[in-house]
């Protein structure tokens, strides 16, 4: 069967990844740093690399069924299967292994992702079954650097943050937080108590801090635009897999 989506034609790239011609040949180029180029011991690839990468994020930004995506590269469902559980390992976030820059400041939120899989996933405030994925970004570039091992949607994010591992990602960095992460290491809003109301001077500090905080919303907003984080049919660890290639592609898209 002939293919209709080629990485050969930029349009599709812009469409499906979100990417220049220049940022698309960079995440390519990581994955063929990390060996997706290499033959998988099996059956020979039907697709060069840069298509292989295109129909991860097509199918990340669609969220279609491998039947319906295998023949809009002209290939199989069971070939566009083993292209995603081959390729989407190698596009995600590295893990922060260095302590942070001078004046870094992070920002941590959690987001519901609605997901199939119960093993990762509980009835949640969105009155679905969801995850619970904790993120953190960087305030000043906008650039996401860690993204949390998926937990129930029911769980509080305080006790989120330290049980999905996004908290080793902090290093010496300052972190913004909302109410919910009371009693972790995030700085919060100030919040009155009964008879002390806040002072002008608070109030002028958590309108400061709440329009930090508004950044990481955006993000979320951003990563979203890719429809396997409103409805992940991925079980085990296939929402974040997804979650971290998707915040490969949304840094390399601010990043220029």
């Amino acid at each position: 069967m002939g293919a209709v989506v080629t990485a050969s034609e930029p349009g599709w790239v812009g469409l499906f990844a979100g990417l220049g011609e220049r940022q698309f040949r960079r995440l390519v180029g990581l994955v063929r740093r990390r060996g997706g180029g290499a033959p998988s011991g099996g059956r020979p690839w039907g697709l060069p690399l840069e298509d292989r990468v295109l129909l991860v994020a097509a199918y990340w930004r669609t969220n279609l069924t491998m039947r319906q995506l295998g023949p809009l590269f002209g290939i199989s469902k069971s070939a566009a299967d083993r292209v995603i559980d081959h390729i989407a390992p190698l596009l995600a976030l590295a893990p922060v292994r260095r302590r942070h820059p001078a004046g870094t400041v992070l920002i941590v939120d959690g987001t519901l992702v609605p997901t199939r899989d119960r093993s990762v996933a509980a009835s949640s405030k969105n009155y679905r079954y969801s995850t619970n994925l904790q993120v953190i970004i960087d305030a000043n570039s906008r650039l996401v650097v860690a993204v949390g091992r998926p937990l129930p949607g029911s769980r509080h994010d305080a006790r989120a943050y330290g049980e999905s591992g996004v908290d080793q990602a902090v290093k010496n960095a300052p972190l913004l937080g909302d109410g919910g992460y009371r009693g972790t290491a995030a700085l919060i809003p100030h919040w009155p108590r009964p008879n002390r109301p806040l002072t002008p001077e608070q109030e002028a500090e958590n309108t400061v801090h709440r329009r930090a905080r508004a950044r990481v919303e955006h993000a979320f907003s951003r990563m979203k635009t890719y429809k396997i984080l409103r409805d992940c049919r991925l079980r085990g660890d296939g929402v974040h897999q997804a979650a971290l290639g998707i915040a490969r592609i949304h840094n390399l898209a601010l990043a220029g």
